[in-house]
């Protein structure tokens, strides 16, 4: 759900954006928020993923929730703890979301669920081009990196 390098930069402490895999009913800062419905309106309940980033394919960012959701429900996975605070503030040992786009690709590369949602031919391509777009971004020498060290020199 985040495909670009610059989609990380908003999953950082400073934001109500998620850090951790976290669910919640009120934590805004959670990965996956399920705000109480509303009384007496059942059809206003929702479930929101909160790390989607503007940049993603939405048919796959789709397709991997569901498939994720399902097999959930088919093997009978229990929920963790609600997290019960605010951004920043998390306690006990949940599971960090990944800081960058290579983080997140190792992480796809490893998980049979991806490959077997998205099927070999996507898969292989989406991470060729991931990989490719993160080896370039790896590569460039910033305005930020210029300023802070050529001066140092």
């Amino acid at each position: 759900t985040n495909p670009w390098v610059n989609s990380y930069k908003r999953l950082n402490e400073g934001y109500e954006a998620p850090q951790h895999v976290t669910w919640a009913r009120a934590d805004r800062s959670a990965l996956v928020r399920v705000p109480n419905a509303r009384p007496g309106k059942r059809d206003s309940s929702r479930v929101e993923y909160r790390a989607v980033d503007a940049a993603c394919n939405p048919y796959l960012a789709f397709s991997l929730m569901l498939a994720a959701g399902l097999k959930g429900i088919e093997q009978g996975l229990e929920l963790p703890e609600e997290s019960h605070h605010s951004a920043g503030e998390q306690t006990g040992n949940p599971r960090p979301l990944p800081k960058t786009l290579a983080e997140a690709l190792s992480e796809a590369e490893r998980s049979e669920l991806v490959r077997e949602t998205l099927g070999d031919h996507i898969f292989e391509w989406f991470l060729r081009n991931r990989w490719s777009e993160w080896e370039e971004y790896s590569r460039q020498v910033t305005a930020f990196e210029r300023e802070r060290y050529l001066p140092i020199w």
